[in-house]
Parts: structure tokens; sequence; C-alpha cells
């Protein structure tokens, strides 16, 4: 696919969007019986049409792209027509240019302040980082660093997951964390469609992994909040974590992502060998991410 090609895909978000979600939905999903052959997946744009209580001509004029600002009246009426949840509506509003929570003030910061650092630094039995809107890793606490050391650069969350060959070993439910990886950047998408670091990442992505494609042309959306993962690391072994997501009040677009093991469990044991050891080889290597 090339560049113009691409970016012609990434301007239509909102159709995309909603050609996606149809396609994931069958009549008897929505109640609605089948008939006809049906030459494509999914629901026929007239069914979702009837479903919205809009003319299939409006429907269709929103997913080519040319009606770009449909009423909040529409996009519940979609919402509903779609069964999308909290995240995935929310998105749809955001693609719109309606959500209510929208920032419109421009593009995310980079920056990660002194005073978060110190605080992430504050926590050293603990892995902590912070991540911009794209994954990338912006800040990490010692502990972090020592936990993605397997990674070569430790940089980007979805770069590591789908371009880097330790993600395979690493995630040890990787399909898990491919898809939950994919769906987070999809959210970020809809805060910020023109983000110039995001649309570099995905087009990047796309051209190097056919399973990132298909799993960014899927459209799923899904926020950080809170969830397990299970990892493999090559100093410690296996590591069950639970991880909880906060945003930066101060710096829309960033997350401060804390992870924590079972206290007096196998995996909080391993977490302190971890830092046993990383605390060891940082007297002869660089310190921890800046």
């Amino acid at each position: 696919m090339d560049d113009n090609h691409l970016d012609n895909h990434l301007d239509n978000h909102l159709g995309d969007f909603l050609r996606a979600r149809r396609a994931g939905l069958r009549p008897e999903d929505v109640g609605m019986a089948s008939y006809g052959a049906r030459r494509v997946a999914g629901l026929r744009r007239e069914e979702v049409a009837v479903l919205t209580g809009v003319s299939a001509d409006y429907y269709t004029r929103l997913e080519q792209g040319r009606e770009r600002n449909p009423s909040a009246q529409v996009l519940d009426a979609l919402s509903r027509a779609l069964h999308l949840d909290a995240d995935a509506r929310a998105h749809l509003y955001r693609l719109a240019g309606t959500a209510p929570d929208d920032k419109a003030a421009g593009h995310a910061t980079e920056q990660v302040s002194p005073a978060l650092r110190q605080l992430m630094d504050g926590y050293p039995n603990t892995p902590a980082l912070v991540l911009g809107p794209a994954l990338d890793i912006l800040a990490a606490n010692a502990l972090a660093d020592a936990l993605y050391a397997p990674f070569e650069p430790a940089d980007n969350l979805a770069r590591m997951t789908f371009a880097d060959p330790a993600a395979r070993d690493f995630f040890m439910d990787w399909d898990r964390a491919a898809q939950a990886t994919v769906a987070n950047l999809r959210q970020a998408a809809g805060y910020d469609p023109d983000h110039p670091r995001l649309r570099e990442l995905v087009r990047t992505l796309t051209a190097r992994s056919t399973e990132f494609a298909r799993l960014w042309n899927a459209h799923d959306v899904r926020g950080k909040t809170r969830d397990a993962k299970r990892l493999r690391h090559p100093d410690v072994g296996p590591l069950t974590l639970t991880y909880q997501a906060f945003d930066v009040r101060d710096a829309p677009g960033q997350q401060l992502v804390i992870y924590h093991a079972e206290p007096g469990g196998p995996s909080a044991q391993a977490l302190d060998l971890l830092g046993s050891l990383h605390a060891t080889r940082r007297h002869t290597g660089p310190g921890h991410r800046r």
C-alpha cells in the first residue's frame, strides 16, 4: 500500500470504523431476518440504515466520507444499531468530532514532568512507566527498565509487540497482547487522528506486519484500564502481573502504567530478584530512562 493510498484510507476514519463494525454483525445478532444471497460479510448498509432510522443514502454517505457531521441523535442510534460498548461508542463520537471530552487543543506532549518522574522513582519495587498516545515509552523507572530489558530497544510497546523477535517469548499470551495493543492505538487515533507519530507508527507497522494490519483493520477499540499480563522474563522466569493505567491530567494523551504482583507470591519474589539483578548491572551500564 503506497503512502498516498494509506493517507486517504486513514482520512476516512468514521467511514472505516462504521464499515468494520457493520461487517462484524450478522442479521440474527440484531434481531433481523436474513434474506437473499449475501455477497459481503455482516450487515448490509440498508439494514444498518433501518436499525438507525436514517435513509440508506444518508448512511452510505457516512461510510463513504461524504457526510462527516452526524448529529448526536444519529450517533446514539448508530451505537445501538452496531452494539457498541462504552469504549467503542466514545470512539465513534470522537471520530465524528462531537465527543464531549474531545481534546481540541493540539497534539499531546511527549515530555514527562520532573514531578512525575520523581513519583515513579519513589516506587522501587513496582515497575512504572509513562506512555504516549502512540504507546511510546516516554519514561520508566528502574524496575520497568529491568522488566523490558529483553527488548532492544524498549522504546514503543506496539513496535516491541509486532517487530521485535523477543515479543513471542516475553508475552506468554501474545495474541491477546497484540489485540489489546492495537485496540489501544485505535482509541488514541480517535482522540487525535492526525497525530504525526501515531500515523508514522501505523504506516510502518502496517508495512512490516500482516498481523498488525489485520488487527488495525478490525477497528476494535479499547483503552488501558486494568488487566493481568503473563510474561516470561529470561532472567527470572514466568511473571503474572496486574497493571493499572492512569491518565496524566496535566499532559493529555499520556498514561502512567503501574504493574504489581500478588504480595508474597512467586511473581513478587521474581520481581524482587529482577530488581536486585538490575541494580547490580547498573554499576557497569547506563541508568534508567530519563
